[in-house]
């Protein structure tokens, strides 16, 4: 990219005794940076290079734009927030030393009566971190905030600032009278000016005097006092009734008193304002009634041991493979229908719950889990159904591990939020499971940082949810008004990720017991975050930038990595790691006198086929239990089964001798099987007159019939009838019509066309771009 100038690094030297004139806009700010500042930059605002510009100062130009600054906000940890709030509500341009004050208290009438180390030493970080981002510009005696940044974040009516400061006295007495502010003055034992301007001046310093304001307050009344102190903290605005006492009214209200010396300002003929100045003498100088320069600290709820938190893990990573493969199984002869809005019904979501013998939430992460996997999909047809992809097939031949690991990173960079499922939209419809409207892009990072935070932690530590949701939303904190002290925050999309992150992770085995596996530290294992960068080069000859004296805040990394050739090689090693901990399948079962098999472990996939077709289950878990029954024997008979191949696979597989009670019950079943049997055809000739079926049987132009060896007087022809009728054509005794009690038998079905995973195409709604399955090209 042209820079149009020469960077800091290339600059030719400076001649001694000579001093550099302090830049005057942004874009001069970035001339005097050198190739790792304006790196810096790019990497923090990616949107900056999107197109790339021509030179710095169109660099400057976009980086000052609303949407450019919008973004970059919001991705700013709370105390880096908190730094540019407290420089949009002070005097431009604001010194180090101000902008300290503002966020530690200056001492004289605070509540904790002087400054904040913590403050002092997280200071640095945060003002370095607005400097590399271009959000503010300008050495430490002259800090300014970017004009984008400031309109966004200073205090105003229509936008509450979260400082809940109001404004200043200059803007609130912007349409007042001149007669009304010498009122003021003199009110408030000023002296009267000659002109607005100068009034104002005079106000404003009276509020900023700390010595003179507290002598005014001293002589307030006690309710008055108790006015203030319910506006400090925000919101500054109040109502008021109207009174018709005056200024020297023996009856004079509290609201009254205070805004005869300016303590209150009218904003509207119903709403007083209390002034900035004034506020932010009652606060002790502070901006925010608690400044955050620390993250919050991650508390351990419990520790186990490592070995019992994999051992746990590896059980639901083997519960969770038998649940996606239960899941698709049942699936596989055509699931349920696709809604015409696209998603599955209310209704089949809670039959699979019900088959799944879990929640309609939970189905609902099963659902969406597979459909990120690519092992599920609608197939296409004119009746669309979701139906298992060819993916699936192949996933089956997979080891065990290997085919966690697909469902773990296929869970770690999917936008689709299974949580969401039965919420409302914005136009009030229910939000159907595999629907287009799950897509979340914020999803795979909140669950890449929830799953690092947790990384942080010693192995066998489980942490406490909420300390998590805390330390995220000090991280990436979500700009609203000032609420009132001690009401929770209103939980927000990525609060609620994180808590279903935690839920999830749990599901596919990346924790047990709430601590992270040792198996999933592998599989986020890899090259090491930078960290965020300290304070910018000095831009100004004024003082030089505080180097950071805390540790630098840690980036989320990209939940996708760009190199998938790593994340597969990550995932080959956790598989590796996890592979000794998960149970290997048995050749066997355990059959009892009470017609059941108890299967002590998971079954090979073969034998576990067919003693499902042999048998239904009755419980599932550690070990699962097969019962016996007549319809169940039956079903293994229609399958083209006989008895001794039952009986021979039966003592094969079983560790314990053959009950006979299921001896006899195969046997019986066995007995009266086959009596009946039902087969398809596709035509068939009926005669009434014998002589006529010997004679046609006689004549050796009836042999492609196919009809000898069947009962008369009807014989069924596996050909089409055009076909019967025109084989039938010489003896002219043929009906082209079936008689009104004839049997009419349908061909087979067409075999359904081989299903393949969906495209994802990206479409527009709002101001998010979203991705939603669609059918395969026919």
């Amino acid at each position: 990219m042209p820079t149009g100038s020469r960077t800091a690094t290339d600059a030719a030297p400076r001649t001694p005794g000579r001093t550099a004139v302090p830049p005057r806009t942004l874009a001069e700010a970035l001339r005097g940076r050198g190739d790792r500042g304006l790196a810096a930059l790019l990497r923090a605002r990616p949107d900056l290079l999107n197109p790339v510009p021509n030179d710095l100062t169109q660099l400057a130009t976009r980086a000052g734009t609303r949407a450019s600054v919008v973004r970059a906000l919001e991705r700013l940890d709370r105390f880096a927030q908190q730094t540019a709030q407290a420089l949009a509500v002070a005097v431009e341009p604001t010194s180090y030393g101000t902008l300290l004050a503002l966020l530690s208290g200056d001492g004289d009438g605070g509540d904790d009566g002087g400054g904040d180390p913590a403050v002092e030493a997280a200071l640095p970080r945060a003002l370095g971190l607005l400097r590399e981002q271009a959000l503010v510009w300008g050495g430490d005696d002259r800090l300014r905030l970017v004009r984008t940044a400031r309109e966004l974040l200073a205090p105003s009516p229509q936008h509450p600032s979260p400082t809940g400061l109001g404004p200043t006295v200059a803007e609130a007495t912007s349409g007042m009278s001149p007669g009304r502010l010498q009122e003021i003055l003199a009110a408030a034992g000023l002296p009267t000016t000659h002109d607005p301007v100068s009034a104002v001046e005079s106000l404003t310093a009276l509020f900023t005097d700390r010595e003179r304001m507290a002598a005014l307050l001293d002589s307030a009344p006690a309710e008055a006092l108790a006015v203030l102190d319910r506006l400090v903290w925000g919101p500054p605005y109040g109502t008021v009734a109207p009174s018709g006492g005056s200024s020297g009214a023996a009856d004079q209200t509290p609201v009254q008193w205070l805004r005869d010396r300016g303590l209150l300002l009218p904003s509207s003929p119903r709403t007083v304002v209390l002034p900035r100045e004034v506020a932010l003498h009652l606060r002790g100088g502070r901006v925010h009634r608690e400044p955050e320069p620390v993250a919050p600290e991650i508390r351990i709820a419990a520790e186990h041991r490592p070995q019992m938190v994999d051992s746990t893990a590896a059980g639901q990573a083997h519960t969770a493979l038998a649940t996606v493969e239960e899941l698709l199984k049942g699936w596989q002869t055509g699931g349920p229908a696709v809604l015409r809005a696209g998603g599955l019904s209310v209704r089949d979501l809670r039959r699979t719950a019900a088959a799944l013998d879990v929640s309609e939430q939970i189905a609902a992460f099963w659902l969406e889990l597979a459909y990120a996997a690519g092992l599920l999909a609608s197939d296409g047809e004119a009746d669309e159904r979701f139906a298992p992809t060819p993916a699936y097939d192949e996933w089956l031949e997979l080891p065990a591990a290997s085919r966690w690991t697909a469902l773990t990173t296929a869970w770690l960079t999917a936008t689709r939020t299974p949580g969401l499922v039965g919420d409302q939209d914005p136009k009030g419809r229910t939000v159907a499971a595999l629907g287009p409207d799950l897509d979340r892009g914020a999803a795979p990072e909140v669950r890449h940082r929830v799953l690092a935070l947790l990384a942080e932690l010693p192995g066998g530590a489980a942490p406490d949810p909420g300390t998590v949701l805390a330390r995220l939303r000090w991280e990436r904190p979500v700009r609203t008004p000032a609420s009132a002290p001690g009401t929770p925050e209103p939980p927000d999309l990525r609060s609620r990720i994180a808590t279903w992150t935690l839920t999830e992770a749990e599901l596919l085995g990346l924790t047990g017991r709430g601590a992270l596996s040792t198996a999933a530290r592998t599989l986020l294992s890899g090259p090491a975050l930078p960290e965020t960068p300290g304070p910018a080069p000095r831009e100004t000859p004024g003082p030089a930038p505080r180097e950071a004296a805390v540790p630098a805040v840690p980036r989320t990394a990209d939940p996708a990595p760009r190199d998938q050739a790593a994340l597969a090689a990550r995932a080959a090693l956790a598989a590796g790691v996890i592979a000794p901990l998960l149970p290997e399948p048995l050749d066997h079962v355990l059959l009892q006198a009470d017609l059941t098999a108890v299967a002590p472990g998971p079954l090979e996939r073969p034998l576990a086929e067919a003693l499902g077709v042999l048998a239904d289950v009755e419980s599932k878990g550690g070990a699962t239990v097969y019962r016996f029954t007549p319809a169940s024997v039956r079903r293994a008979l229609d399958a083209g089964q006989t008895a001794a191949d039952l009986h021979a696979f039966l003592a094969k597989h079983s560790r314990t001798p053959v009950p006979q009670p299921l001896s006899y019950l195969i046997d019986d079943v066995a007995r009266k099987h086959g009596h009946l049997r039902i087969g398809a055809t596709s035509a068939y000739v009926r005669c009434d007159d014998d002589a006529l079926l010997d004679e046609i049987l006689a004549d050796r132009r009836s042999q492609g019939l196919g009809c000898a060896g069947w009962p008369r007087p009807c014989w069924p022809r596996r050909r089409a009838p055009p076909r019967c009728s025109k084989d039938c054509g010489p003896w002219g005794t043929h009906r082209p019509r079936s008689p009104p009690r004839g049997m009419c038998w349908s061909p087979a079905p067409t075999p359904a066309a081989p299903r393949t995973a969906p495209r994802r195409l990206p479409f527009r709604t709002g101001r998010r771009y979203r991705t939603t399955p669609c059918s395969p090209p026919r």
